[in-house]
């Protein structure tokens, strides 16, 4: 086993990375079967919904919309079997809540007279109905529950709706039909906590097809939002357009940059979190110090079998496997680096070309950090401080961990109140009555004059009628 984690990560130079280190990861092979769900889904709704659902889930439900009666129980049980969780998410959601709001604080309307006799303005308002997808593969991501929800609920979307995979109902002899709906049922709580308005049992890519087209029971939203296998993200691709979405999302990155002050372990730790969430994500260690990127390879090593211990297995072959098969060590020793520097402008031009999604600086306060801190511009979300752990921002810090993937945050940020709000402009012609002056329309006449001209350039001759026939008018 110890030979097996002995290269978990490869520890190279800056100048040997090759291009593919900078390209994204290009999901492919999938478009035609989430075309061929979009498209039944739109044509045949609630039963191609079902079909997919008894072809591709455990269990279908008979109906799909899980009822207020059974979150609020959902909710209740959390609150008794397991009050840390629920403390925890009613406390994770109340500061992704808090922060998405002062965003919305930043969106302002406002109109002002940007010529004499014209004004122009704007204001931002909410999209009506949004739908969150909460996948529920190996890890339930309750947290995305939160994530998704904060942004939504304050820009003032009116209807928030949540889908994930189907489960069989675990009190299908309470129930008036066996085949009641019902979904991972810390997911189905942290929809209550959120105040989410429905909640489906709908997965996949036809998840996706319901929310986007709209069917029998699933209302068509305007944004769709969330994390999803290939299926799903392909499904979101070819649905943006009908609808909003927040983006594509890729495989999971962290980029962390150290310093020789940081605890080995703790970069270790950074690492491993972000590699155990799939056998695709990258997770980057980036220092000047090669004793120092030494030490995290030894520390990544040592802390594998202490975070994954595998309990009841003893033959060497039987532990071997065991590891070889962890997400966590598959990441690592397929996508793995630390890297080797020669100087912190070569890290930073290295981080600014990534454009990771998590970037780290884990370093003690100082001229080096400062001078990081105004060097870098591409990352999704920027984590300042070794005790600033990328996995704050993950469950419990207010910030929201949908962020963009791949190389995308050189052109855009992660998931937040934006996603929800349309900003709306609005031009009117009028000026400001002022006792004993004439009114002036000066600015007015010029923007006609110059939609004139434009108009008989591009030679659009009734864009210029249109403007003319208005010049010199009361």
């Amino acid at each position: 086993m110890q030979d097996f984690l002995k290269d978990i990560v490869r520890i190279v130079n800056w100048d040997r990375l090759g291009e593919d280190f900078y390209s994204s990861k290009i999901v492919s092979g999938v478009e035609d079967f989430s075309k061929e769900v979009l498209e039944k889904v739109g044509k045949e709704g609630d039963d191609a919904v079902r079909a997919f659902s008894k072809k591709f889930d455990k269990v279908t439900p008979s109906f799909f919309e899980i009822s207020k009666t059974e979150i609020s129980g959902a909710v209740e049980k959390l609150k008794i079997s397991e009050p840390e969780v629920y403390e925890a998410l009613s406390n994770s959601w109340s500061l992704a809540l808090d922060f998405a709001k002062k965003q919305r604080e930043c969106f302002t309307d406002f109109e002002y007279e940007i010529s004499p006799g014209l004004f122009a303005g704007q204001k931002n308002i909410p999209v009506d109905r949004a739908g969150i997808y909460v996948p529920a593969g190996r890890f339930p991501l309750l947290s995305s529950v939160i994530m998704g929800a904060a942004p939504a609920r304050a820009a003032g979307v009116r209807e928030i709706i949540l889908l994930s995979p189907p489960k069989a109902h675990p009190a299908p002899e309470c129930m008036d039909d066996p085949d009641s709906p019902w979904i991972d049922e810390g997911i189905l709580a942290a929809a209550g906590i959120c105040g989410i308005d429905r909640v489906f049992a709908i997965g996949g890519a036809q998840a996706i097809a319901a929310m986007a087209f709209g069917t029998q029971s699933v209302p068509k939203v305007d944004v769709i939002v969330g994390p999803g296998n290939k299926y799903v993200a392909s499904a979101k691709k070819l649905a943006y357009g009908l609808v909003g979405i927040d983006m594509i999302a890729g495989p999971s990155e962290v980029f962390i940059i150290g310093d020789s002050s940081v605890n080995p372990d703790w970069v270790a730790c950074d690492m491993i979190a972000q590699a155990e969430h799939d056998p695709d994500a990258q997770s980057v260690f980036v220092t000047v110090d090669k004793k120092l990127g030494e030490n995290v390879l030894s520390s990544l090593k040592k802390l594998i079998p202490e975070i994954y211990s595998p309990k009841g297995l003893t033959g060497e072959n039987e532990i071997s496997s065991y590891f070889e098969n962890l997400p966590a060590v598959k990441s690592l020793k397929n996508n793995g680096l630390i890297i080797i520097a020669d100087s912190l402008e070569k890290i930073a031009e290295i981080a600014n070309r990534k454009a990771p999604e998590h970037l780290e600086l884990s370093m003690k306060p100082g001229p080096e950090m400062d001078f990081l801190r105004n060097e870098l511009k591409n990352y999704g979300s920027l984590f300042i401080g070794d005790k600033t752990a990328e996995v704050l921002g993950d469950y419990a810090a207010g910030v929201n961990h949908v962020l963009p993937t791949g190389g995308a945050a050189r052109y855009a940020g992660g998931l937040s109140v934006r996603t929800f709000l349309k900003t709306l402009t609005n031009l009117r012609a009028g000026t400001k009555k002022e006792p004993g002056k004439r009114a002036d329309f000066s600015g007015l006449e010029n923007s006609l004059s110059w939609a004139d001209t434009l108009g008989q350039a591009e030679g659009l001759l009734g864009h210029a009628m249109a403007a003319r026939i208005r010049k010199n008018k009361d």
